[in-house]
């Protein structure tokens, strides 16, 4: 049977998920009804290579940096997986982005 500080542990555990639901919500809704019409003012003429590239390299940077910190030890040993990684991963944005927009 849980004790006490176990079912406080997890009413604690329910309401931050909820808290950070609420918040990831909140910031969909607010991205959707401002970002929308601003991501589609600039988008309409349409990317070219040159600028999906500039968007696909940002995107496989903020991602492998992520990563990294994400992982955690062995930053140094996973490191030639990592510019591998970075490399395929930019080539595929970099041509869906271009191909889609």
């Amino acid at each position: 049977m849980a004790n006490r500080e176990d079912i406080e542990d997890r009413r604690l555990t329910i309401r931050l998920f909820a808290l950070i639901a609420g918040v990831v919500l909140v910031a969909g809704v607010l991205l959707f009804a401002f970002g929308g019409p601003l991501v589609a003012a600039h988008l309409e003429p349409g990317l070219g290579v040159k600028d999906a590239a500039v968007i696909s390299f940002l995107v496989t940077l903020v991602v492998i940096v992520v990563m990294a910190f994400v992982a955690g030890e062995g930053l140094l040993g996973e490191l030639q997986y990592m510019i591998a990684g970075f490399a395929g991963f930019f080539v595929v944005l970099w041509l869906l982005i271009a191909w889609i927009f």
